[in-house]
């Protein structure tokens, strides 16, 4: 029984050290490119500010990646997180979203941010910078209903 354990121990870790060869891509492109919502729209200062320190890692092409980023499965799961998360918005291909779909994306975010559900719980946890206070969350959910009635009215 000890044998099979030990083996069982020794697999696992030799596991462990092989994935930490197998790369996993990086969210590395323009924040606020040509097609980025801040190219889109006027994007107030103080608004800007909690995006870029509350939603940008996960909703725009580009990703500030701490240290244990590199250690998988980490990496992988992050990198699954960042995918998912860009799939649902992101703030750098903003300007491609047609009216409705823009419309939509700002309504939803407002949603999101008001009910608690954004930043993620599992983000908060090693990012206590991203933590909205209630001042930061009802200025984000109101901006972004407010661009989304823009945009509708135009």
């Amino acid at each position: 029984m000890k044998k099979a354990l030990r083996f069982t121990g020794l697999g696992l870790l030799l596991g462990l050290g092989a994935v930490q060869f197998v790369s996993t891509p990086r969210n590395t492109g323009p924040t606020e490119g040509p097609a980025s919502l801040v190219a889109r729209e006027k994007v107030p200062g103080d608004v800007k500010a909690i995006l870029q320190r509350a939603c940008y890692d996960c909703h725009s092409a580009n990703t500030k990646y701490p240290w244990y980023a590199a250690v998988q499965p980490v990496a992988w799961w992050m990198n699954q997180h960042v995918m998912d998360g860009k799939a649902e918005l992101n703030f750098s291909d903003f300007a491609r979203y047609d009216t409705k779909r823009t419309v939509r994306k700002l309504q939803a975010a407002a949603d999101e941010v008001r009910d608690r559900k954004m930043p993620l719980k599992s983000y908060l946890l090693v990012h206590d910078e991203a933590k909205l206070t209630d001042a930061d969350a009802a200025r984000l959910a109101k901006w972004a209903e407010d661009l989304a009635d823009d945009i509708e009215s135009r």
